[in-house]
């Protein structure tokens, strides 16, 4: 068969490309930014790459099913050529489950954060404890070097986005995947450009739940009481709680967990299951990690093997990723883009670091941060920085200059990607950690800070 996908660089039709060309399929794709690491990652799997949307692709390749991403919808001159000339289409999601998921073992990660990390760290439990699991990540795990793969074994791990799936079928993408195991890591209002509130996100986890057989397994977070009221709405599945450092609590749970997260011991129905020692920080990596290790116990994992793997967890490419050290100043990037990641990141960053400096470099590109919904929340998601240096893109629906404000001296507003680079080169110091949050390239400002880093060191000797 060949297929071709429309929005191929994208990380989830990315990770659909290189799922059919793993299971013998012709693929192509085309997408409007065709650039590393993904098209890298796609040619090197023998996948035929266009730039642009052009009718001609698909007439010219005349595949026999076209994948449409969610980017895509009507009115675009590819779109209106498919269906015109009624050739065979589908969404992602839905090719996914037809073609690859339908008889496994799902086990799925849905929430409004954490769920790439808790993705990656249960493919990783799965893969350490010989199970050879397939999956879908909308990230990198480094223990793995890509986002997804077949697996051989009926396990098959995949990130529930509660995105839509296309422009014929808004349902979320999580509704196609039938979980047997499914994790409901937390949930808060975000993606404001496809939900008017809350509560329709929760209709959407509530269909979800809807999927998950009687003998299956649903993990779900005790502290997140917007899950509750989905679970209230109807569960017809065991559920298992987490909740975090309770006495006395029933479900997952742990103790005594260090300054910085990177220690802590497990609890399952108030019984000790072991202690991790890793090495990452923070609240949200302990929560992530629980519910990986509660999934993969479904799936027959023991808790002492999980341990185990997590202590040889290699992270995920733009999760607090280290890109440099130079001169003693480190680098990070950072996916984190909504204010709850923003802030629970800088406060494993704080509990590691204790005093030394922070600087965070935020380009504010989710359609929901653009649309102002998260902007009262945001100055006190910034508060444990020492410095903040925000980006307003030309598009954006608001003026970022009223976080400035409430940020109190330690913000400063920018316009331009280099003069930040260049502001903060004579203000920096040995010790200082540079955060560069963003789920974009912000101009490639990454390159530029290394370059800088490097200069400033080399006049320093």
């Amino acid at each position: 068969m060949h297929i071709h996908i429309l929005g191929i660089c994208g990380t989830f039709m990315g990770g659909i490309a290189l799922l059919a060309r793993q299971a013998g399929h012709e693929v192509s794709g085309s997408d409007l930014n065709v650039y590393p690491p993904m098209s890298t990652q796609l040619q090197e799997q023998g996948i035929t790459l266009m730039e642009g949307y052009d009718p001609a692709h698909i007439t010219q390749q005349k595949p026999d099913i076209v994948v449409v991403g969610n980017v895509m919808s009507r009115g675009k001159p590819v779109i209106e050529m498919m269906l015109n000339q009624g050739i065979p289409y589908s969404s992602g999601p839905q090719w996914l489950y037809e073609h690859v998921i339908r008889d496994k073992w799902v086990l799925a990660v849905s929430g409004t954060h954490g769920k790439t990390s808790t993705s990656s760290m249960l493919a990783w439990i799965l893969e350490y404890a010989g199970m050879s699991p397939g999956f879908l990540i909308g990230g990198v795990p480094k223990n793995f070097g890509l986002s997804a793969r077949m697996g051989e074994t009926p396990f098959f791990v995949v990130e529930a986005d509660e995105y839509d799936t296309a422009f014929f079928d808004k349902r979320s993408k999580f509704v196609h995947y039938h979980p047997r195991t499914l994790v409901m890591n937390n949930l808060e209002f975000d993606h404001a450009d496809i939900f008017d509130d809350l509560a329709a996100i929760q209709k959407q986890f509530h269909h979800q739940v809807r999927t998950v057989p009687g003998e299956g397994l649903i993990i779900s977070n005790a502290e997140s009481p917007a899950l509750d009221d989905v679970l209230d709405m109807g569960c017809w599945t065991p559920v298992e709680k987490m909740t975090y450092r309770k006495e006395n609590a029933l479900g997952w749970n742990v103790r005594n967990v260090n300054q910085d997260g990177s220690q802590f011991d497990v609890m399952m129905d108030d019984v000790y299951e072991g202690t991790l020692e890793w090495s990452y920080i923070g609240d949200h990596n302990i929560n992530n990690a629980l519910a990986a290790i509660a999934a993969a116990r479904h799936a027959g994992v023991p808790v002492k093997v999980s341990l185990e793997a997590l202590q040889k967890f290699e992270g995920i490419k733009r999760r607090l990723e280290l890109r440099a050290d130079v001169g003693g100043i480190r680098l990070y990037d950072d996916f984190a883009h909504h204010p709850t990641a923003i802030e629970l990141t800088l406060q494993g960053l704080r509990g590691h670091v204790d005093k030394d400096r922070i600087w965070v470099l935020l380009e504010p590109r989710s359609n929901t941060m653009r649309m102002g919904v998260h902007k009262a929340q945001l100055p006190a998601a910034l508060q444990l920085a020492d410095n903040v240096c925000l980006y307003q893109p030309e598009d954006m629906d608001w003026e970022l200059s009223d976080v400035v404000s409430k940020l109190h001296g330690k913000a400063r507003l920018y316009h331009q990607v280099d003069a930040i680079v260049e502001d903060m080169k004579d203000h920096l110091q040995t010790g200082d950690h540079i955060v560069v949050m963003s789920n974009g390239g912000f101009g490639d400002i990454y390159t530029q800070l290394e370059a800088m880093l490097v200069e400033r060191s080399q006049e320093t000797v």
